[in-house]
């Protein structure tokens, strides 16, 4: 396992090495240094890792349990996949990135990414405009920014993640929980997710070599 499994980027001084069930079997969490940027890495047997759902599981566990070390340290992460073949190879591709890290931990630095989603009822017959101007009120205020995401499910009405300031987190799970009882959502179930380390609202891409 030669090869270097990478799950997100962070400033240097982070100093992270740990035991866990990693991506491709790996039992090993550690950091690749260049300059001022880590790498948080686990070693893996290709450079073209398959994406089953038990090692895209892991690889989310491990940008949670990262997010948990570094007490708010922000990470860039990284989509499932990215491996490279050597240590040399990761540092080039962090070297070429410099400025897009550079953006995007100033744009993440002190928030997280929480998901909400709003599913009727079977058999209900709601007004999903309403249901959509309801929730924007009452959540796009305490957030930084905020996208939507795939509507799977007709009975789907808001599927969103929010970028929401650390200091910000207690007065959203509030907002959050004052949906379920809000008298114009009475055949919508809310579900609320997170935090995740922020997917939806990071652009940085790097080529697998």
């Amino acid at each position: 396992m030669n090869n270097r499994y990478v799950y997100g980027i962070v400033e240097s001084g982070a100093d992270l090495e740990f035991e866990t069930d990693a991506v491709g079997g790996a039992d090993r969490v550690y950091t690749v240094s260049h300059r001022r940027y880590e790498a948080v890495v686990s070693d893996i047997d290709t450079t073209d890792p398959e994406e089953t759902d038990e090692d895209a599981r892991r690889h989310d566990e491990v940008l949670r349990e990262i997010m948990e070390r570094t007490n708010g340290h922000p990470i860039v992460p990284m989509q499932f996949g990215m491996a490279f073949e050597s240590n040399r190879a990761l540092k080039n591709v962090i070297r070429g990135a410099r400025p897009a890290f550079r953006r995007a931990i100033r744009d993440i630095e002190g928030r997280i990414e929480l998901g909400v989603k709003l599913v009727t009822e079977e058999d209900a017959d709601v007004d999903r405009e309403a249901i959509e101007e309801t929730v924007a009120d009452e959540l796009e205020p305490l957030a930084a920014q905020s996208v939507a995401n795939d509507d799977f499910s007709d009975r789907l009405v808001v599927n969103r993640s929010y970028l929401v300031e650390e200091t910000e987190r207690e007065q959203f799970d509030e907002a959050v929980a004052d949906l379920e009882d809000h008298p114009d959502l009475e055949d919508v179930i809310v579900q609320y997710t997170g935090p995740f380390a922020p997917y939806s609202f990071v652009d940085v891409k790097i080529g697998a070599q």
